[in-house]
């Protein structure tokens, strides 16, 4: 489940680069894409660590 968080938090990245630095001509769908996926990132993290405990 962390390595789905992991790649939320990449499409989040990319997605911020494209529409907050104006590369493509609707940034409003990329800051969209944006915010869900980083949302999704801090769901997938949070419970990927709750629910899997540390190996010793």
């Amino acid at each position: 489940m962390l390595k789905l968080s992991l790649f939320f938090l990449i499409i989040s990245v990319i997605s911020a680069i494209l529409g907050f630095g104006g590369l493509i001509a609707s940034a409003w769908i990329a800051e969209i894409i944006f915010y869900i996926s980083l949302s999704v990132f801090v769901v997938l993290l949070i419970t990927g660590l709750a629910l899997k405990p540390p190996k010793v």
